[in-house]
């Protein structure tokens, strides 16, 4: 995520990979793209170090969570991690070897919705934070508010579709 010229220095980076500057947003959620934990840090930490925070937010869950799915960025020295410190089974999903531009990764889309979700918050589309621990509190307080509207609308959602115009004048 790229940071406001605000933001100090010591705590935003550069990811050479993204050819980015800015704070890298570490997310967990379940499988229907609900938060559970969301650990921020400079863009210029290693995606399999930085992780690592995330998941562990995840060991007070219930045993519930048995597996973990993630992409190719965290595979490596985080899957032995997971396995022998919080004791369940990160799974690498990996793309296609043919595979040419952009296709949705199975079981990845609930936290590429989840970010989707929160980048259409005004405040989360740049860090403008100082603190990355308020960057967090931001992305909890947006999340808060999208779980609440999903448990107040109390029925699927749907396009209510062209309505109709009313002629109340004279005749």
């Amino acid at each position: 995520m790229r940071t406001a010229d605000t933001v100090p220095v010591s705590t935003r980076g550069f990811d050479a990979g993204k050819k980015v500057k800015g704070r890298k947003r570490f997310i967990v959620t379940d499988t229907l793209g609900l938060l559970l934990a969301v650990h921020v840090v400079a863009a210029s930490i290693q995606d399999r170090d930085g992780a690592k925070r995330a998941l562990l937010w995840t060991r007070p869950d219930p045993p519930s969570i048995q597996k973990v799915w993630a992409d190719q960025g965290f595979s490596g020295r985080l899957v032995d991690w997971s396995a022998s410190i919080l004791g369940r089974d990160l799974e690498i999903i990996r793309k296609v070897p043919d595979q040419r531009g952009f296709q949705v990764q199975p079981k990845r889309w609930a936290v590429e919705l989840t970010f989707a979700w929160m980048t259409a918050h005004r405040r989360l589309a740049r860090d403008y934070e100082t603190d990355p621990a308020r960057s967090e509190t931001m992305i909890r307080w947006a999340m808060i508010g999208i779980m609440v509207r999903r448990l107040t609308r109390g029925c699927p959602a749907k396009r209510p579709g062209p309505r109709r115009l009313r002629w109340t004048g004279p005749e």
